[in-house]
């Protein structure tokens, strides 16, 4: 028997099926990414038109069958218009996008992840902030929302907490002083560290509020590069086209 649903989300993805009808991919707050069809929604004068694009936030009503969810309206509350008028922003969008739909999972717990995405975007609009910045900050959080975020709090030998120069690119960790074996680590300035663990350790509202050095973001870029190389066994393609673009 279906019923309707009411759920809290964005559009993480869409696709055409057949000739007038969309197959979208929504992260929600209450029950993780579900997949839904909106019937009609490709036609010039269909009210889900508009609310079945990508980056669309905001409270979407379903009716809910045995195996199926089908979009019957939206009420949306940002469509972050603000990106389609850079190219490049809106490549990092559609990255981050991607990122989350990767990693988000039907009927679990993504609230966190949804948090961040919409923080994230919001950000990204701000002139206030680099985009590559938004990036690497938006990467190592999402590695914390989903428990595989690397140990930059002690040494993942000896568990100090002290003397923590070094990151070691085979085990995606921090290393001290004392364990390091001087084959696959790179030195790790104090401010590049204190940002990493910032980023992990910090309240989502006071995520996007500072700035780094150039070097500091170098030294994020490469790290968080190596993690996800190791971590991630994928290609995304807003990525892709975002390289050919810079």
């Amino acid at each position: 028997m279906e019923q309707n649903i009411v759920l809290t989300g964005m559009v993480l993805n869409v696709m055409p099926i057949g000739e007038y009808d969309k197959r979208i991919t929504v992260l929600t707050k209450e029950r993780g990414k579900i997949t839904a069809f909106a019937r009609g929604a490709r036609r010039p004068t269909s009210q889900l038109l508009a609310v079945t694009s990508p980056f669309s936030f905001g409270e979407f009503e379903f009716f809910q069958g045995r195996s199926t969810y089908n979009l019957r309206k939206a009420s949306i509350l940002n469509y972050f218009r603000e990106l389609s008028a850079d190219p490049v922003k809106a490549c990092y969008g559609f990255y981050f996008l991607e990122l989350a739909d990767y990693y988000a999972q039907e009927n679990n717990n993504e609230k966190e992840l949804l948090k961040l995405l919409y923080q994230t975007l919001r950000a990204l609009e701000s002139q206030a902030f680099s985009s590559r910045l938004v990036r690497r900050i938006y990467e190592l959080r999402v590695l914390l929302a989903e428990g595989e975020y690397p140990e930059v709090f002690s040494c993942r030998s000896c568990g100090a907490k002290e003397n923590l120069k070094w990151f070691s690119m085979k085990d995606i960790r921090m290393v001290c002083d004392c364990c390091r074996t001087g084959t696959d680590e790179i030195l790790v300035e104090e401010s590049a560290l204190y940002t990493m663990q910032y980023i992990l350790s910090s309240d989502l509202q006071k995520l996007y509020t500072f700035t780094v050095s150039k070097d500091v973001l170098c030294r994020l870029e490469q790290i968080l590069d190596r993690i996800y190389a190791v971590l991630l066994n994928h290609k995304f393609r807003s990525l892709e086209i975002l390289q050919t673009m810079k």
